[in-house]
C-alpha cells in the first residue's frame, strides 16, 4: 500500500474546504482532475475517503482519520524546511504572524516593521481576524506564531503572557456624559453599548465589565471589528468599550471621547501563543525575542482634556 503525498494534499483541500469545486479553485486545478486523484487515493488504500451524498463533501470516518494524519504529514515537512533554513540563519525567507483584530491592527505593524529593519531579507505577511480564527489556524499549522488578546485554553497551545492592555469606555465628543468628570455605572443604565461580534476576545471581556458594572440588561448592538465600533460611536449610534490602543489617534484628533468611568474596567493580557509541538523557524524565534523586548505596548492614550 503506498501513500501518495500529493493526492493527500488534494484529500486535504478537499476536506478544508469541504468540496471538489472549491478545492479545485484553490489548486488551480479542475473538478475532474481534483475528483480523479481523491479517487485515485481511495482506490490505492481500498477504502472511501469522502462521503459524496450530500450537498458538501465530507470525509468518512476513514477519511477523518487520514486528514488527521495528514495535517502532522504536513506539519512535519514545514518544521523539516524551517530546520534547513537554521543553517542558512536570517538572510532570506518569510515570517508570518497572526494577530487577533485588535492586536493585528494597532500592535503588529509597526513592531514588524521594527523587525524589518533588523532583517531586511525576510518578507513578513500578517493574517488578522478574531481570536477564534487565528486560533485555528495555529492549531491546523497554518501560522507559526500568533499575538492575541487573552490566554487560549487549547492543551496543543502555548500562551505567554507578553503585553497588556485595558478597554475604556468611548463616546461621540458631542454626548452628554463626555463633559463630567467622572462618571458611574448607574449614569450608563439607559445607553446603548455597541459589542464586537461574537468569537472575539474582546466581546467576552465586555460582557464581563458590563456584569462588574450590574449592566447586563442595557440595550446592545453588534459591531464587526474595531474600526466598524469606533465609526458607529462617532456616528452617534451608541457608547463602546473598546482597547485604549485603538483609539489613542481619535482621541487626539477630538473625533472621539473617553468616559472616565469609576470603577474602571479590568485589563487583559496580550498573550504569545504558538504550538507545543511545532519548531519555529529562525525568523519565527527573532520575531518572538524582539516581542519579549517591546516591555509594554507603546502607545499611550492622552490624559482626559489633553491636547
Amino acid at each position: 500500500m503506498e501513500l501518495n503525498l500529493h493526492r493527500l494534499w488534494i484529500f486535504m483541500q478537499v476536506v478544508e474546504h469541504q468540496g471538489f469545486s472549491a478545492a479545485a479553485h484553490r489548486l488551480y486545478m479542475s473538478q475532474p482532475s481534483v475528483s480523479n486523484q481523491v479517487r485515485r487515493l481511495e482506490q490505492s488504500l481500498k477504502v472511501t475517503l469522502i462521503d459524496r451524498s450530500g450537498s458538501r463533501a465530507r470525509p468518512t470516518a476513514e477519511g477523518e482519520v487520514l486528514a488527521e494524519y495528514g495535517k502532522r504529514v504536513f506539519l512535519l515537512a514545514e518544521e523539516a524546511v524551517a530546520a534547513v533554513q537554521q543553517v542558512s540563519g536570517l538572510a532570506s525567507g518569510r515570517l508570518l504572524v497572526g494577530g487577533s483584530t485588535t492586536v493585528g491592527t494597532y500592535l503588529l505593524p509597526p513592531l514588524l516593521a521594527r523587525f524589518q529593519e533588523r532583517y531586511p531579507g525576510i518578507e513578513c505577511d500578517v493574517f488578522v481576524g478574531n481570536n477564534e480564527a487565528v486560533l485555528e489556524r495555529l492549531l491546523a499549522g497554518d501560522i507559526g506564531v500568533a499575538v492575541v488578546a487573552g490566554a487560549p485554553t487549547a492543551s496543543q497551545l502555548v500562551p505567554e503572557t507578553v503585553l497588556g492592555e485595558r478597554l475604556v469606555l468611548i463616546a461621540a465628543p458631542g454626548h452628554p456624559l463626555a463633559v463630567r468628570d467622572e462618571v458611574c455605572p448607574r449614569d450608563l443604565a439607559g445607553c446603548r453599548f455597541l459589542l464586537r461580534e461574537p468569537g472575539s476576545q474582546t466581546r467576552e471581556l465586555q460582557e464581563q465589565v458590563l456584569a462588574d458594572w450590574e449592566l447586563t440588561d442595557v440595550s446592545r448592538g453588534d459591531v464587526w471589528g474595531p474600526e466598524a465600533v469606533k465609526q458607529c460611536v462617532v456616528a452617534g449610534l451608541g457608547l463602546a468599550l473598546i482597547s485604549e490602543h485603538a483609539v489613542v489617534d481619535d482621541v487626539r484628533a477630538g473625533t472621539l471621547a473617553v468616559l472616565p468611568v469609576s470603577p474602571v474596567p479590568r485589563s487583559r493580557p496580550v498573550n504569545l501563543v504558538r504550538r507545543r509541538d511545532r519548531l519555529l523557524s529562525p525568523a519565527e524565534r527573532a520575531f518572538i525575542e524582539l516581542l519579549r523586548s517591546v516591555g509594554e505596548w507603546p502607545r499611550e492614550l492622552p490624559a482626559v482634556g489633553a491636547p
